[in-house]
């Protein structure tokens, strides 16, 4: 079978990545009228249930702090949109795209602009090991694991010991490292985007303080920022730890190759893929990432060679927690322990 864009369906990895970007490019025009839309149909409910919350404050607190993880789902989404932003995706006007991705910024406690400017260098140097560092999940290799010293090793176990990684990590991503410019801090623009940010997060914070004390910040604001940014570092991880992502080294390393073979398709319910905005479909993203977030679908309709690539459900997914060194020799991701192995073999 051949598409009418030239690409015969079949297997992605029998196509050079390079070929699928004159494909893509037919999806990247957004329509103004589908954005505005989802953001209403977002920030709306958000909102929504933010008062739903603080009403249920007066039944009882527990009740305030059910809502708010359910509306995490929506916090998650607005990030999602923030993101699309920053690649000038959502809409045509590059203007635009700043604008809102500004002021969704105040709710998922995130400077815009250092954001967008550190997401772009991890799309321009993912699966790069020569440049890892910036917007990625810290990953050594098994040769420079092994040349650390005992403190070092423990350090980085440390770090990727899922309770540091999901759990203490999320909150002092988006509580504490988001409020300076971490990485650009020779920038003065970076540091007006943060400061702008976190003037306008205080004077949201104090002015739900003086209407309703702390409990709305107890059981609404930190539950729902909490849960949303958790999930979010989540889907971050999968969608490029996995034990056949791609990682290459100087000459050997090839920007579209690392977008499609490093990044995983999660496949989720629609419900889930509604809430992350289709996040999941994530080596098209890499791809291609000025297609607005709710085309991707259309390209895994008309392509079913993307839409069998890379997937991994939510099953799957979860095996991949324990994943932690690349072995740059077998191509795959390791276990500590699979590592251990390996080398215990090769003396």
């Amino acid at each position: 079978m051949q598409h009418s864009s030239g690409i015969p369906n079949q297997d992605a990895t029998a196509i050079r990545a390079r070929d699928w970007v004159s494909v893509l490019a037919n999806y990247r025009d957004p329509s103004s009228a589908r954005s505005w839309f989802e953001i209403a149909v977002t920030a709306g409910p958000f909102l929504g249930l933010w008062a739903v919350a603080w009403w249920m404050i007066h039944i009882h607190p527990a009740l305030a702090v059910l809502v708010s993880v359910l509306n995490a789902g929506f916090l998650l989404r607005l990030f999602a949109i923030q993101h699309d932003c920053g690649h000038g995706s959502f809409f045509k006007n590059r203007t635009t795209s700043d604008w809102v991705g500004r002021v969704i910024g105040v709710l998922t406690l995130t400077s815009y602009d250092v954001w967008r400017h550190s997401h772009s260098i991890h799309h321009s140097a993912a699966g790069n090991l020569a440049r890892r560092g910036i917007g990625d999940i810290n990953t050594l290799t098994v040769a420079e694991y092994q040349g650390r010293s005992l403190f070092k090793r423990l350090t980085y176990r440390l770090y990727r010991n899922p309770v540091v990684l999901f759990g203490i990590g999320p909150s002092y991503t988006f509580f504490l490292e988001n409020r300076l410019p971490f990485g650009f801090m020779n920038k003065a623009k970076f540091w007006v985007s943060s400061m702008s940010t976190n003037a306008a997060i205080l004077v949201a914070l104090l002015t739900i303080y003086y209407f309703g004390g702390a409990m709305p910040l107890l059981t609404i604001f930190i539950p729902t920022t909490l849960v949303a940014a958790t999930i979010g570092v989540w889907l971050f991880y999968v969608q490029h730890q996995f034990e056949q992502t791609h990682w290459e080294e100087g000459e050997d390393w090839d920007l579209h190759e690392a977008a499609l073979h490093g990044s995983s398709h999660y496949v989720m319910p629609k419900v889930l893929q509604w809430f992350s905005a289709n996040i999941g479909i994530h080596h098209v993203h890499h791809l291609y990432s000025r297609i607005p977030f709710y085309r991707l679908p259309e390209v895994l309709r008309d392509h079913t060679a993307l839409a069998e690539g890379n997937r991994m459900t939510i099953v799957e997914s979860f095996a991949n927690a324990r994943l932690h060194l690349w072995d740059e020799k077998s191509k795959r991701l390791l276990s500590f322990a699979q590592a251990r192995q390996n080398t215990s073999a090769q003396q």
